[in-house]
């Protein structure tokens, strides 16, 4: 569970990503006190994503790990990767209702690597959240002008 939507924060010291003490080390959207290596707790913590092919040079059908992501992410995500017509499957399922981890499928047609779609579907959706984010803020600033009036 994220602690503050839309903004990343320092999980040590509960900062903004805004704060002035942000800093970007290794991984992005980690704070350098976060991302040392030397931290106990970041070690035992799993990776947020894992990718698990089958043996041999068949690039085209990977099974992706999320961790710490549930079905908001994973049916999204699924929808978005099957409107592209080089995707013969894509599916997910949640390992078990106590952990929160997805394991996520994909298998394109004509040797395509499903690396390459799974990115895709993460670059589209990211621009349709974009853009709901905008019309929300845009509407936000509407809703707001109209009641300033209304208070006048």
């Amino acid at each position: 569970m994220h602690p503050a939507p839309l903004e990343l924060v320092c999980r040590k010291l509960r900062l903004p990503a805004s704060s002035s003490r942000w800093r970007w080390h290794r991984l992005p959207g980690l704070c350098a006190c976060c991302s040392r290596m030397g931290d106990e707790e970041e070690q035992k913590k799993p990776p947020v994503l894992q990718m698990v092919r089958a043996d041999g040079p068949d690039k085209s059908c990977i099974t992706f790990v999320l961790h710490n992501e549930d079905h908001t992410l994973g049916n999204s995500l699924r929808y978005m990767i099957m409107k592209d017509p080089e995707v013969e499957f894509c599916g997910y399922s949640i390992t078990h209702p106590s952990e929160s981890k997805i394991n996520f499928r994909i298998q394109t047609r004509e040797g395509i690597p499903a690396v390459e779609k799974f990115q895709k579907g993460l670059e589209e959706l990211m621009g349709v959240c974009q853009h709901v984010l905008n019309k929300f803020e845009a509407s936000m600033e509407v809703y707001k002008a109209q009641q300033d009036v209304n208070m006048e």
